[in-house]
């Protein structure tokens, strides 16, 4: 008898497998997405962190120059050939602005990915799993929380220093993980004793089945809420080690704009346009990001839906 149940489990296990897996967390984002978009904030966020992407994506149509192209005034004012004027070296501030994003947008998307991959495995991987390896995992995980992140990157970064994006954005990951495994450990063992896991656990399902089959969907909204957090800290410490020296300043990023503004004393020249530009479009990417959050608030907790 208990055969047969088994056998029919594990039919419907692969007749289902598809639906229940893939398919299931496509259905469960689009429901999400729809969730977020309700909220006017979110909203708004969603459409402004658009529109710097694509511009981002869509520099060398946007661009009026070439980033690099040096042939321009020195330190120039604002004009129609340059709407917000030129640099010290003669290249044109928006152009840089518009191919700056690139950068900026890569490193804090790929970090913020990086970050919450990390985070989701650790923490859903430590909270589940009752062995002795997860007082190392502790260990660890309290180890980065307790240091201060901001000195922690600077060290790397200075020891690290011209290495690059890669190097920014691997010293960002290196920093920024923890919080995240923290939180995601904490509601996984408020989901390790729910019955639906207990069921799985029963069927003969495998640990890291029943933790990303059936405890990972229950804290997408946990996990998204993650990532744009990860990815407003990468984009302002991306930009904040940029502007102390400590990555490649042959790179074009908005970072790397206030790095040379600052170097090149641009508010004593009157040259506000420079540094205003790129600390602008941080601002509003990391609060394109932020306001992104609020909707994914209200999305893991329905009692925040009140007032909409």
């Amino acid at each position: 008898m208990a055969t047969s149940v088994r056998q029919r489990t594990a039919s419907t296990d692969n007749d289902n497998g598809d639906d229940n897996g893939f398919t299931r967390a496509v259905r469960v984002v689009g429901r999400a997405f729809s969730t977020v978009w309700t909220v006017p904030k979110a909203r708004f966020g969603l459409i402004l962190f658009g529109l710097i992407i694509l511009v981002a994506a869509c520099a060398p149509i946007l661009s009026p120059y070439n980033p690099r192209q040096n042939d321009f005034g020195n330190s120039a004012g604002l004009s129609l050939a340059h709407p917000l004027g030129t640099t010290s070296s003669g290249q044109d501030v928006l152009s840089q602005l518009i191919w700056g994003g690139r950068i900026s947008v890569t490193v804090a998307l790929s970090a913020g990915l990086m970050s919450t991959v990390i985070a989701v495995v650790i923490g859903l991987s430590w909270g589940y799993m009752r062995t002795f390896s997860g007082e190392f995992v502790g260990f660890l995980v309290n180890l980065f929380l307790v240091i201060p992140s901001l000195p922690l990157m600077i060290i790397i970064a200075a020891y690290l220093q011209n290495g690059g994006m890669g190097v920014i954005t691997l010293v960002i990951v290196l920093t920024g993980w923890a919080w995240g495994a923290r939180v995601l450990r904490s509601q996984t063992q408020s989901l390790r004793s729910r019955d639906f896991v207990t069921a799985a656990a029963f069927s003969g399902d495998g640990t890291w089945r029943i933790i990303f089959h059936e405890i990972f969907p229950n804290m997408l909204s946990l996990i998204i809420n993650n990532f744009f957090g990860a990815a407003t800290a990468a984009v302002l410490a991306e930009s904040g080690l940029e502007f102390l020296g400590l990555g490649d300043s042959t790179t074009i990023s908005w970072g790397t704009m206030l790095y040379w503004a600052q170097n090149n004393n641009v508010l004593l020249t009157g040259q506000w346009a420079l540094l205003l530009a790129p600390g602008l479009m941080i601002a509003l990417l990391a609060v394109s990001m932020t306001f992104i959050n609020f909707g994914v608030d209200r999305l893991s907790n329905p009692r925040l839906r009140e007032g909409n």
